[in-house]
Formats: C-alpha cells, structure tokens, sequence
C-alpha cells in the first residue's frame, strides 16, 4: 500500500464544498428570461468541517436532510471533488487517489444498489471479485464465508429484483466487503427495513467491526442505528459540525421517547396513565404515550402499565432526530454566557 500510516484513518481539514445553482424566475415571462440568461447563485454544502476518525472506531454522521452528510462521504470515497480543504483516508486523498483508494474501502448507499439489478447476486460477487482484482482462491474464501456469516444461500440464484429490501441489503454489505476494506462507508443502510430486518443488518455490521477492525463511518436518521452501532456521534447541521462527542454522552439529548400501546382491555381509558413526566399523546385502544425520561424512567412506566393493563403490543421509540439536534441547539444557547 503507498498510503502512508497515519494514527488518523480519516483526517478532514477545513473541507468545503460549494455548488453553483441556477435559480429559476417565477411566471411565464421568468421562464422564458431563464433560457436566455439564468441567475447563478452559490449553495454551501460544506462550510469548512475538521474532523479525524481512529482505527476501529464506530463514527455516525447524523443531520437532518440537505445537511451535507451524503456529500461528505462521496468526497471521502474520491466521488466528488471538494471546492477547498484537505482530507485523506487511509493515507489517500480521495479525489486525488481515487482509483488506489477503492482497493481499500466499501460503501454502502441504502437508496442506490451496487448490485446488478437482473442478476442474481452471486453473480455481482464474481464481477467485483474481477474489478477488485481478488485472488481467485481468496475470493472463493471470502465469498463462502461471507455467504454463511449473511445467510445469503437461500437467495444467491434469484434475481436482485426479487429480492426483499432486507434481504438486497444484506447482499449489498456482503459485496461492499468481499474485497476486505479497511473502512466501510454506509449510508442509511436501514432506510425502509422492518425491526428483524435492521437487527440483524446492525448486528453483522458490528461483527465486521470486532472481528477485523473495520472502520465503520455512518450516517442514518434512525437512533437505533446510532445507539447500537456507534460509539461516536457527530452532527452536522447546514454544513458545519455542531457536535462531535461519544454516544453515551448524546443521551442526554434524548430526554423524551413515545411509548405506543395496543390495549387488549378496549374499555380502558388512556386517563389511567396518571404519572409525573407522562403525557398522553393519543387515546383508545392504540395509546401512544410521551416520556420525560428525566422525570421518570421507562421501567417504572412500563411496571405502571402492565399492573394495570392487558398488553397485546408495545413499542418503544427515540424522538426524530431533528428534535435531537434542536435539544443539542438549544443546550448550546443555554451555555453561552
């Protein structure tokens, strides 16, 4: 490998990227002077972020959408180029050593497959085997090996177009690390995915990470992913970082979660659930309740409603994560003096 070993696997320094947009006039005339001459302005995306990520670590990259996540890891894949800053993975600059670097890197794009849409997906490992240049008794190696950690066996003849999303996703990581990268990009690699479905896609991520040491950089808008799968959270809003710290320490952002019942005791009245910091959000026999995690704790209200009420479901789900970052927003207000 050329790139040179760095304690930093990721380093990010002072990186912007700037779009030029053609801004459309309103109206009949408006259309008509857009084809002649188009007013240009400039869009940031990226507004001069510095950051690094070490060997194993677990990064998520979270925002709401348009905060520049997506584009941020299209810059570290060599995808694009950025307008001004440095940056380097594993040694590489990307957009400057993009063939070199794909050798040693996987992504992962929920909403855009790397597999042969007609094809079934053994056939794409055989292809990528190819343009990665794999040692044909390696890749037979990792690709037996990978098929049974994936459970990929029953489906590897079907069709890509036939397969359910859980089942492509699982595909798509296995091809993303048939070629052993050292970092792997995902992007919302649980988007549309049932709760079985997400589990075991976190738990083979997780597994890759302990076992070889991949270098996990994620970005997602659910908090199961962030919680389960990272140990490092940064948030990026309008194109700068506006927090970059563990996990752990995140949670105290997370000062609510929604309870949603399905009550198997129609007569039940949601006015029940009289308890400090408990409001209820919606009555009958689907109830959804808000939880003021710091005023109480969702064991003292789940123990509360199980002695009062027969349960035939019960989920338990994080705020969006635009409410999370509106908290990080305003605990950052509060400190300023």
């Amino acid at each position: 490998m050329e790139g040179i070993h760095l304690t930093a696997v990721i380093e990010v320094d002072q990186l912007t990227k700037a779009y030029r947009v053609k801004k459309k006039k309103q109206g009949f005339l408006g259309s008509l002077t857009s084809l002649v001459r188009a007013e240009e302005y400039e869009k940031v995306a990226l507004e001069s972020i510095s950051f690094q990520v070490k060997p194993k670590e677990r990064v998520a990259f979270i925002g709401p959408n348009g905060a520049g996540k997506s584009t941020t890891i299209k810059i570290l894949s060599g995808i694009l180029h950025p307008s001004n800053g440095q940056g380097h993975v594993l040694g590489y600059c990307p957009w400057k050593d993009r063939h070199k670097l794909a050798y040693h890197i996987g992504t992962v794009f929920g909403q855009k497959s790397q597999l042969w849409y007609h094809l079934p997906a053994i056939d794409t490992f055989e292809l990528m085997s190819r343009i990665y240049e794999i040692d044909r008794a390696d890749f037979r190696t990792r690709r037996d090996q990978l098929i049974e950690r994936f459970e990929l066996q029953p489906y590897l003849q079907t069709p890509v177009r036939k397969l359910s999303l859980g089942e492509r996703m699982r595909c798509e990581i296995a091809a993303a690390m048939l070629h052993r990268p050292k970092v792997l990009f995902l992007d919302e690699p649980t988007i549309g995915l049932d709760v079985n479905a997400k589990q075991m896609i976190r738990e083979l991520i997780l597994e890759l990470n302990e076992q070889e040491g991949t270098i996990v950089f994620l970005t997602s808008h659910d908090m199961g992913d962030i919680e389960q799968l990272c140990d490092r959270a940064m948030i990026i809003n309008h194109g700068s970082i506006v927090l970059d710290e563990k996990v752990s320490n995140l949670k105290r952002y997370l000062q609510h979660k929604t309870i949603r019942l399905t009550l198997q005791d129609k007569g039940s009245s949601a006015d029940l659930f009289d308890l400090p910091g408990v409001a209820v959000l919606a009555k009958g026999t689907q109830t959804d309740l808000r939880i003021n995690t710091q005023v109480i704790s969702i064991e003292d209200v789940l123990g509360y409603i199980v002695q009062r009420h027969r349960i035939s479901d019960i989920t338990i789900q994080d705020p969006p994560l635009e409410e999370v970052i509106a908290q990080v927003y305003a605990g950052k207000e509060a400190r300023q003096p």
